[in-house]
């Protein structure tokens, strides 16, 4: 099997193609991936996700938490997050959500400001209450693949190739900018958000648009954040929520100008080295900026310090980060096969680090690996 892309579609598709016996041969443009799969918070997020893709995403985190076992350099760890609540709107939807017959299966728990204090310490500032998913976890984004990579490398069927871009497939045969050709079985491409190019010729205009955010880091905080943090505008985000409460929500409390303008919501997660990944912001409209704007990182600083009643340490780096969405909200990926055993599959927007290993399932039970 040849697979073009080494991000977290194409990794985790060669994880699974491995698992089950195959040879693989893994091409990556850059000398490692660069784009939104080392740009994201790392999140395994359960919390909001809809009524179609809850199963996978459950299934999703069961298959990282197994790959942890076997490639601990990932850094799995199964935190949880609390999505904090200021508003007595804000808080009918938790309230909402952690009451519906699908709670459990979510694991959802509506916790007070003190349960919140207890399970999280390090949040001593300003809220009415939690929604507590203990399902959502986190992996380290930027370690995760070289880890990966290594483990696959040692089972003798693997072979990562860095450092070449595949510029045509015939008769599953791939040919690389330096004139190489990959034959194979089975093609699989995961380019990420590169639409153009050899995704285009292989598969022409697919249902998928492009999504750009905005991200950041902080230095170590000094103490320990036991779980990932949310604020109230995922719910407006996420699926997951929709119902009554949210509809009052939205009709009755507007999102702060910032938040509103920037399609933003907070999510935050401590990265093992201590610091803080604080994000994010989603524009949908192409051409996208080369530039950053400060105002969207102003407003996301203020809602962490507020959540945690401290002063955050300085920013360490600043980032953005384009990645492939789906057009059906209800899609998870969008695979097409322009010819035999020749497959593109791109589109999980936002959910590619939480999806990665059950979509590369779902591809290897359609394809018969």
């Amino acid at each position: 099997m040849t697979i073009i892309g080494g991000g977290i579609l194409g990794t985790a598709h060669a994880v699974e193609a491995v698992r089950r016996g195959h040879r693989v041969v893994h091409l990556e443009r850059e000398a490692e991936a660069r784009g939104a799969t080392v740009r994201n918070f790392g999140l395994v997020w359960i919390s909001g996700r809809s009524t179609a893709e809850l199963d996978a995403t459950l299934r999703s985190r069961e298959l990282w938490e197994k790959l942890a076992v076997d490639v601990p350099g990932i850094g799995f760890r199964p935190a949880g997050s609390i999505t904090l609540v200021r508003t007595p709107a804000e808080l009918a939807v938790a309230q909402e959500a952690a009451t519906r017959s699908d709670a459990g299966h979510r694991g959802f728990t509506l916790l007070e400001p003190d349960e919140v204090r207890e399970l999280n310490p390090a949040l001593r500032g300003r809220f009415l209450g939690g929604l507590h998913c203990a399902l959502d976890a986190a992996v380290e984004s930027r370690q995760a693949l070289p880890a990966i990579r290594e483990h696959l490398t040692a089972s003798g069927r693997y072979e990562f190739v860095a450092g070449v871009e595949a510029r045509g497939v015939e008769n599953r045969t791939v040919r690389d900018d330096r004139g190489n050709r990959h034959e194979s079985d089975i093609v699989l491409v995961c380019a990420g958000a590169a639409h153009g190019g050899l995704v285009r010729d292989l598969a022409g205009e697919l249902p998928v648009r492009r999504v750009r955010l905005q991200m950041m880091q902080t230095e170590p905080l000094g103490e320990r954040l036991t779980t990932a943090i949310a604020d109230a505008d995922s719910f407006r985000y996420y699926p997951g929520f929709a119902g009554p409460a949210l509809n009052t929500l939205r009709d009755n409390q507007p999102q702060h100008r910032v938040a509103d303008g920037q399609h933003m919501q907070l999510l935050c997660v401590q990265r093992l080295h201590g610091g803080l990944t604080i994000g994010d912001t989603h524009e949908y409209t192409e051409p996208f900026g080369f530039d950053v704007h400060e105002e969207p990182y102003t407003y996301l600083l203020d809602v962490v310090e507020e959540f945690l009643g401290r002063k955050l340490p300085p920013i360490r780096q600043r980032w953005a980060g384009v990645y492939s969405q789906c057009l059906d909200p209800e899609q998870l990926v969008c695979r097409t096969a322009p010819e035999d055993d020749i497959w593109v599959i791109t589109g999980p927007g936002g959910r590619g680090m939480t999806l990665g290993p059950a979509i590369a399932e779902q591809t290897a039970d359609m394809i018969g690996l």
